[in-house]
């Protein structure tokens, strides 16, 4: 039987729904729209060097064939020569590790609308790599089988999830010459940013290659899950100190045009009431692991090490963090946060999640993030990091991690949650509470606590001072949540 409203229900349900503050484009859509964070691929085809001949000469269609063969006789001996050869620290991501990787993700999470792959598709030492098992190679060919590298890499991922918007940045190791080297506006991101425009809607293919071909950055609206979001995505190799051009020159000129370019996104999405996502490789703010490592007098004559070279995109981000509501970043390969704010606070800020790696190249078990979008915001709401039982993708299970909702007892991944996380952080120097526990454990996916437990009241100071001098300060003395 088809139930009749009255007018006078009709009325009481529409005003009910504009009290409630439930935009009425809402009724009979899921207020939570599911989603796939994925980063640091780091896929590696020269895990079986004997193939790599066939790989060079084959079309990309077939290196599956080729990949899920038998391994060479000579397999391990032949790859711990070329580890040794590029001074190679770790395993990257074999064809096994990805496609295993690929069958959780959709597994866990067939009905996501969007995928976003914060930067690092290809293996670590790529070049002296290619450059041992094809000698005589010419600069040519090596961007060619780069070239080749990420099709595949993006070509597997469109035909697992077929149809879906994958949206993915440059890292530092994907380059065509050397690791943080690249020309702007030059061939090479030309030819690539027809490699990534094939992951978007048709619509927005054009606009996309046009700007990814100049530096390796774009922006786009995020389609019918969230039409009222733009997505910037930013190529922050460009940023880093490290990088320099392929012919190893500095080029400041490159980061110069990309923050301006930034910049005229950001006035543009504010006046036209857009919400805003912001994705890159390399997080801005301080670097703890490297500070630590490099044995840094913050509290001396030496400042921390810095992901960037200057702070102008923090600034930036700060100073639109009314339209801002998630920032993606990775490079780490560890689970993290971080929060940009102003000094004192402020009234706004931004939500940084750092994505885990795919790669376990660090000996961390491969890993990404299940997420789950608050379509009336655009914020995110909750979220699981997804972990693989080994770091081979051989007879490997895929298990939750933990659940962020459940494990911080926050009901959405927001500036004022993050911020609520790192004062507890703050307050419980010696990780003691169940929060600072959680966050130390999961860090380093697989639980190998011990790197963080010791440099805990440094790493917290990281966690929200952006800035040298706001990170000095918190380090030693006393500082507020800021900058």
């Amino acid at each position: 039987m088809t139930r009749k409203f009255s007018q006078r229900q009709i009325i009481f349900w529409l005003g009910f729904v504009i009290l409630a503050g439930l935009p009425l484009a809402s009724w009979g859509q899921d207020l939570t729209i599911p989603a796939l964070l994925v980063s640091d691929i780091h896929f590696d085809p020269f895990h079986d060097p004997a193939k790599v001949p066939q790989l060079v000469k084959a079309p990309v269609s077939q290196w599956v064939a080729i990949l899920s063969a038998a391994p060479s006789p000579d397999q391990a001996k032949a790859y711990m020569a070329l580890q040794q050869t590029c001074h190679v620290r770790g395993v990257d991501t074999p064809y096994a590790l990805l496609s295993s990787s690929l069958q959780a993700m959709s597994s866990r999470q067939p009905d996501a609308k969007f995928i976003t792959v914060s930067g690092d598709l290809l293996a670590h030492a790529f070049s002296c790599r290619f450059g041992a098992l094809v000698p005589g190679a010419t600069p040519s060919d090596r961007q060619g089988f780069v070239l080749k590298t990420l099709s595949f890499v993006m070509g597997e991922l469109r035909a697992r999830f077929p149809g879906l918007p994958i949206y993915v940045a440059l890292g530092n190791n994907d380059s065509p010459c050397d690791d943080y080297r690249f020309d702007a506006g030059g061939d090479f991101l030309a030819q690539s940013a027809r490699l990534v425009a094939e992951g978007l809607p048709v619509s927005q293919r054009q606009l996309v290659i046009k700007e990814f071909a100049t530096g390796g950055y774009y922006s786009v609206t995020m389609g019918a899950s969230l039409p009222k979001t733009r997505l910037i995505v930013v190529n922050d190799v460009f940023l880093s100190p490290r990088y320099s051009t392929c012919a190893g020159k500095p080029d400041p000129v490159a980061a110069t045009a990309e923050m301006a370019w930034l910049q005229e996104e950001l006035v543009e999405a504010r006046r036209m009431g857009q919400s805003v996502w912001v994705m890159g490789h390399i997080p801005p703010g301080v670097d703890p692991y490297s500070t630590v490592a490099k044995f840094r007098d913050v509290c001396g004559s030496q400042g921390p090490e810095m992901f960037l070279a200057s702070d102008r995109m923090t600034d930036l981000l700060i100073e639109y963090a009314d339209i801002i509501r998630l920032g993606i970043f990775a490079h780490s390969h560890m689970d993290e946060l971080r929060l940009l704010a102003s000094p004192g606070g402020g009234e706004h800020g931004v939500a940084i999640k750092m994505v885990p790696s795919i790669s376990p190249v660090d000996g961390n078990n491969p890993s990404f993030m299940v997420a789950h979008v608050d379509r009336p915001s655009a914020g995110l709401q909750n979220y699981q990091v997804i972990a693989a039982s080994n770091q081979t993708g051989i007879a490997t299970t895929w298990s939750t991690e933990y659940d962020y909702a459940q494990t911080y007892h926050e009901a959405q991944f927001s500036p004022q949650a993050v911020k609520r996380l790192i004062k507890g952080f703050e307050s419980d120097r010696e990780a003691k509470t169940e929060a600072s526990q959680a966050y130390i454990r999961n860090y380093y996916v697989g639980d190998l606590s011990p790197e963080l437990q010791p440099f805990w009241p440094l790493y917290i100071c990281a966690l929200a001072h952006p800035t040298a001098k706001g990170f000095a300060a918190c380090e030693c003395g006393k500082a507020v949540v800021g900058r």
